[in-house]
């Protein structure tokens, strides 16, 4: 894509024929480090860019706008041809027009001086110009300084609205402007030069309004307080404004220089410049020591230092004591001294102090102000501390340090709340009971991965959180320790190998963790503070006891051996037993309501593989979950609030009862053994029953029942389809496909069912519909597919007696009816909307043309040809929007003629009728017609003004009659011709001309 711009949104370009104030972008590094974007001796004496936090922009911004000058003596604006500039990004390559020419504006002022001075003006990043220096410094003596609001003496930015214009054919993009900046001293402002007179220049006139943006100081504060140390250098270089406004101090009181390139003398220079920086991150610099030293001394307020990767010596230490606003410092993986002799670290202030992964012999911290100390894997192997109010110590994986190192360390702080011991493979017994003597404030204590210790013969009677993950030595008797700690309130006992059992009655308990615990066998707990138990992967669980008050959510899954739950957890509200294969039938009267759970609304059990007979009676319970429990027989659930049960993967269930339930939907076709149902559900609206094969007994008492599905319910009798009429009389949706079994009795029982609409009775075995005709007046939808049993007279009161006056969907699919019986249907039931025929072996042809010659009357006597016209035109038209004749072999012609009135009619498939031959259709609401795989078809006419789709894939039609059948289709959009062997790929542009409102045409590939 290219890019062209008028000259005053061109910058840093350098153009030696062009005589402006301005410099040139030839210059562009050095001049920024001259100070070109602000005043000469503003500061930033190394640019940023040196610092990488700019880098890929050293030919952006920075340098004042040459596009523009304004003189004062003398009015023409003369117009220069100007080589403009180019440049490359990651994505595309930008180039700039040569044959742009610049504006230069002439502007005569009566400011009682004399001679001319050239006014400079620069772009703004939103395409604006700002002319003079920014808001936040001064004017050259001698320059007018348009950036400042005359009237109200503040800070303005003066902006251009820009109009992008796009040439298509040539990919290029202008820019024009479409105001002009105006300032009240400005007297007259004028444009002349070859062009002057053209009116579709770009000329800037000196009548048009003034465009003014407020982007005061502070609001252009508040946009830079969201950028980062990073994309402030890169704003920085866009001009003086913004390269002032980034360089306050409020933005970099933080200097992150993390893993940066930066030297000495850089660093330096930045903390001269910003001597007020509170924190200060040099972790992975090239000389953490001199850059340590460095920030002590020149940041007279510096609160936090970290730093690491390097080496730090002992001088750095010694000048660390005289910063006394220090408040925190972090060392991280780095060598302290030469890893040979002692590191003395006294401060006075100092309150948090991180020394992570470092490598020292030895630490002597004598700092009296200090709360947080961590020696977090750090290689040492004493440590002395003289920290008397220290409240947190993280030693953890200090593989080195000594047993009496640690003792010593920790019984040295009298104020310990927190200890974090963690793999230290040297702590004993011995020293925790000396911390447990000496830190009677310990709240806080891990000790995970300690070898060592079994608490047999320890005391920790004031600790509130106890973490002892894989500590080898940890036994049932340590439980004793345990359970003598009447204030804890976690305890986590994760991968103890040992551990068989846990027995604890502790008040205050509210989260226990047993995870991986190989031999653990029997939980028994007792808190009524007891809110979380995390319990999983123990394959030798077998006896759970839980008694508490605070309870809610209880998760024990793939408890593979867990046998027996004892549970007195009043508020427990949700449970899930998934995969706890040894669970027996006796885990029900744990749930139900005679049980200790009284509020418990979710249950989950799927896979539990030796439930055989699963019998719940609970007034609480929601949601129960069966999934996968293939043993399961026999099902009672007496939970009136049950709004929800899964029996996916119940495929051996053989007698349920719901009585009663609160569901409002079942699906239990996916249990194909269920030979008796009962079901009382007073909420229920739909209940699917779709191949359970051998039900033969249900009781359905469900009052709001809508959608009834009994497909393949072969054994379903006429007994059981009338109770269920007579209960549920609100049902609208019957679907009884392949039910074999239900004859007349049962379907003249659906008097009962006054709101049913639709019936599906496909597949069945049925003689006569006289029932259905009877019982069913608003019946809308009937499907009789494949039934080959009705005779062709069967369905004579439809079009004879005016029955079923409500229905508007007939589906006689794959059916037996002679084409007599189908023509009269199609010629008396006006009011049918859809009708389905596939696969009607006995239709031959669909000529309407002649159906009204042969008008049956209700005697069976027939109209002549002129009583016939007479009373086609009575009747009305027809209401049919859908006719599917698919697969029909025997159909050979189709004509619909305008005399059909099919002026509903929107679609019309006649795929699969292999035997079709001709085609004549008029109807003008015809939206889609589909004639795939009609193979003899030869001869196709169509009438048929806002048909939108043609689908001939297959067929044997030439070109020639397609070209003829489109032409009449106005808005004709998609065609599909692929494997017509007689339509060549070539041929599309002629078919596109017959029809232009063509959009899609599908056709097969040329071969190659």
């Amino acid at each position: 894509m290219r890019i062209c711009c008028l000259p005053f949104l061109c910058f840093g370009e350098e153009d030696k024929d062009y005589n402006t104030s301005s410099h040139c972008s030839a210059e562009g590094k050095d001049n920024m480090e001259e100070g070109d974007l602000g005043k000469e001796g503003d500061g930033f004496k190394h640019n940023d860019l040196q610092f990488d936090f700019g880098e890929d922009y050293n030919n952006v911004g920075g340098v004042e706008g040459e596009a523009i000058e304004l003189q004062r003596d003398c009015g023409v604006a003369n117009l220069k041809e100007k080589q403009m500039f180019s440049f490359e990004s990651d994505e595309k390559n930008v180039e700039f027009s040569d044959h742009t020419k610049d504006v230069v504006f002439s502007c005569a002022t009566t400011d009682g001086g004399g001679g001319s001075e050239g006014m400079r003006w620069d772009v703004t990043s939103n395409g604006g110009l700002v002319g003079g220096p920014s808001s936040s410094g001064t004017a050259p003596p001698g320059q007018w300084n348009p950036s400042l609001d005359l009237q109200n003496k503040r800070a303005k930015v003066q902006s251009l609205a820009i109009s992008w214009q796009h040439d298509n054919e040539k990919g290029v993009h202008y820019v024009t402007p479409l105001h002009e900046v105006s300032y009240q001293d400005m007297a007259d402002c004028g444009v002349s030069g070859d062009h002057a007179s053209n009116k579709n220049d770009n000329v800037v006139s000196g009548d048009m309004s003034e465009v003014q943006i407020d982007l005061t100081d502070d609001l252009l504060h508040m946009v830079l307080s969201f950028l980062d140390h990073i994309d402030l250098c890169r704003a920085a270089l866009v001009c003086r404004q913004w390269r002032d406004a980034t360089s306050h101090e409020e933005f970099w009181r933080y200097l992150n220089l993390e893993n940066r390139p930066i030297s000495e003398e850089q660093f330096e220079d930045m903390c001269q410049r910003y001597p007020n920086a509170a924190a200060v991150n040099i972790y992975g610099t090239c000389a953490i020591h001199s850059f340590g030293i460095k920030s002590i001394n020149l940041l007279r307020n510096l609160e936090a230092l970290t730093l690491g990767k390097g080496q730090l010596g002992e001088t750095f230490f010694q000048a660390l004591t005289d910063c006394h606003t220090l408040r925190n410092l972090t060392i991280n993986d780095a060598t302290l001294g030469t890893g040979l002799q002692e590191i003395p670290i006294h401060h006075d202030r100092l309150h948090d102090l991180q020394i992570v992964k470092c490598r020292v012999l030895r630490v002597s911290i004598r700092c009296p102000q200090l709360e947080t100390l961590s020696l977090k894997r750090s290689s040492m192997p004493n440590a002395i501390l003289n920290c008397p109010l220290l409240r947190e110590l993280d030693i953890a994986s200090c593989h080195k340090l000594l047993d009496a190192a640690i003792r010593s360390a920790a019984t040295s702080c009298p104020l310990l709340e927190s200890l974090d011991i963690s793999n230290c493979s040297c702590v004993t017994d011995e020293t925790l009971q000396g911390i447990a003597l000496s830190c009677g404030n310990l709240h806080i204590l891990d000790a995970s991965y300690c070898p060592n210790i079994s608490l047999e013969s320890v005391t920790l009677s004031m600790l509130t959180v106890l973490k002892l993950h894989s500590c080898e030595g940890i036994t049932s008797a340590s439980m004793a320790a345990v359970a003598r700690s009447s204030t804890l309130e976690v305890l986590e006992l994760d991968n103890c190998s040992l551990l068989t059992s846990v027995s604890l009655d502790l008040p205050c308990l509210q989260s226990i963790r047993l995870v991986h615990c190989r031999k653990f066998a029997d939980l028994n707990l007792r808190s009524s503070a007891l809110s979380s138990i995390t319990v999983s992967n123990c394959p030798s669980l077998q006896t759970i006891s839980i008694t508490s008050n605070a309870l809610k959510k209880l998760i024990l899954q793939k408890q593979e051996s867990l046998t027996t739950l004892a549970l007195q957890c009043y508020c427990l509200l949700e449970v899930d037993l998934t995969e706890c294969e040894s669970l027996t039938n006796s885990i029900c009267e744990v749930f139900s309501s005679g049980g200790c759970c009284p509020a418990l609304r979710s249950l989950v059990l799927d896979s539990c593989e030796n439930l055989t007979e699963v019998t719940f009676c609970s007034t609480s319970l929601v949601n129960l979950s069966l999934g996968g429990c293939r043993a399961i027989t026999s099902l009672d659930l007496s939970c009136p609030y049950l709004e929800h049960v899964s029996l996916d993967g119940c495929d051996h269930l053989e007698n349920a009862k719901f009585a009663p339930v609160g569901l409002r939907s079942l699906n239990l076709g996916i249990c194909p053994k269920l030979i008796i149902l009962h079901i009382e559900a007073p909420e229920m609206a739909s209940l699917e029953l779709k191949g359970c094969g051998v039900l033969s007994e249900a009781f359905i008492d469900c009052p709001l029942l809508t959608s009834l599905d009994a497909s393949f319910c072969s054994q379903l009798k006429d007994d059981c389809l009338s109770a269920t009429a007579s209960s549920c009389p609100l049902i609208e949706s019957l679907v009884l496909m392949s039910c074999p079994s239900v004859g007349p009795d049962g379907l003249s029982s659906l008097h009962f069912l006054q709101s049913l609409t639709f019936l599906d009775l496909s597949y069945t075995f049925l003689v006569n519909l006289q029932p259905v005709f009877n019982s069913c007046m608003y019946l809308k939808v009937l499907k009789l597919q494949a039934c080959k049993y009705l005779s062709d007279s069967s369905l004579e009161p439809l079009y004879k007696h005016n029955a079923l006056p409500a229905l508007c969907e007939l589906d006689l699919s794959y059916g037996t009816l002679c084409q007599s019986a189908i023509e009269e249907l199609l010629a008396c039931c006006r009011h049918l909307t859809h009708v389905s025929l596939n696969g009607c072996i006995n239709m031959h042809d669909l000529d309407w043309s002649f159906q009204i010659e042969k008008l049956p009357l209700t005697d069976g006597s027939h109209t002549s040809m002129s009583e016939s016209i007479v009373l086609s035109q009575e009747q009305g038209d027809r209401l049919l929007q859908s006719l599917n004749c698919v697969g029909c072999p025997n159909i050979k012609k189709v004509v619909i003629p305008p005399t059909a009135r099919c002026f509903h009619l929107s679609l019309l498939n006649l795929s699969l009728s292999s035997n079709l031959k001709e085609v004549d259709i008029s109807c003008c609401n015809l939206f889609t017609l589909n004639l795939s795989n009609c193979n003899f078809l030869e001869i196709l006419k169509l009438d048929c003004p806002r048909l939108a789709s043609l689908f001939l894939q297959s067929c044997g039609i030439d070109e020639q009659a397609v070209e003829a059948a489109i032409r009449q289709c106005n808005m004709l959009e998609t065609l599909d011709v692929r494997l017509c062997p007689k339509i060549s790929p070539s041929c599309m542009g002629t078919l596109r001309v017959a029809c232009p409102s063509l959009k899609r045409i599908f056709s097969s590939l040329p071969c190659t």
